[in-house]
């Protein structure tokens, strides 16, 4: 059995896990999908091979899109449902309260645009497909709304990964910085929300 260059066999195993957990993080948000995604790339970087980055971007877009519509369609069945669906149900606890009203204003102020920088904002992305839910937007109105902001997601953290590559001469490094800079990115408003929320209730009056 011939056996496979180092390249071949990181892109035999990598685009599938990429793939893969991709799909896993849109559908259960636990996978730092963003950090995946600019691993990936900074990989593809050190090969040299423009269409390792491509297929790094085509197949993140993908993967994104194929979560999201396969999770908005579970929420779908929810809303329709007169018990609702534990999909339904766990989106409901994920966006806080003040987060979908923001959504839903926005929604009703931009329509599908706004999916686009639901992508990019962290944590803005359950809380706007909500939104679509309890509207009832058709499945096909939130594909076309979708697929720029998947394509858009995975350009931004696939640029975020070919910027960790260019500055570290070895691909561990440029790995470490592209995760660490995504969890940064990630879960920044999380901690301004909790700041806010601490240094706000102690400015009340006793």
């Amino acid at each position: 059995m011939r056996q496979l260059p180092p390249e071949s066999t990181q892109q035999a195993v990598g685009y599938p896990s990429l793939f893969l957990l991709v799909v896993l993080g849109a559908l259960v948000p636990v996978v730092p999908t963003g950090a995946v995604v600019s691993s990936a790339a900074v990989v593809a970087f050190h090969q040299m091979a423009p269409l390792a980055l491509l297929y790094v971007f085509l197949l993140a877009s993908a993967a994104a899109f194929l979560g999201d519509v396969t999770l908005y369609w579970l929420g779908r069945r929810g809303v329709r449902s007169r018990n609702g669906s534990r999909w339904l149900a766990a989106l409901r606890t994920r966006a806080a309260p003040d987060r979908l009203e923001q959504a839903q204003r926005k929604l009703d102020e931009h329509g599908v645009t706004v999916l686009v920088l639901s992508r990019l904002v962290p944590a803005g992305r359950i809380p706007v497909m909500l939104a679509c839910l309890l509207a009832r937007m058709p499945l096909r109105r939130f594909v076309r709304g979708d697929v720029p902001a998947c394509l858009a997601w995975a350009a931004t953290y696939g640029l975020i990964g070919i910027v960790g590559g260019s500055l570290f001469a070895e691909p561990w490094q440029g790995v470490l910085a592209a995760v660490a800079l995504t969890l940064v990115i990630s879960g920044a408003p999380a901690v301004w929300r909790r700041l806010r929320t601490a240094y706000g209730s102690d400015s009340r009056p006793a």
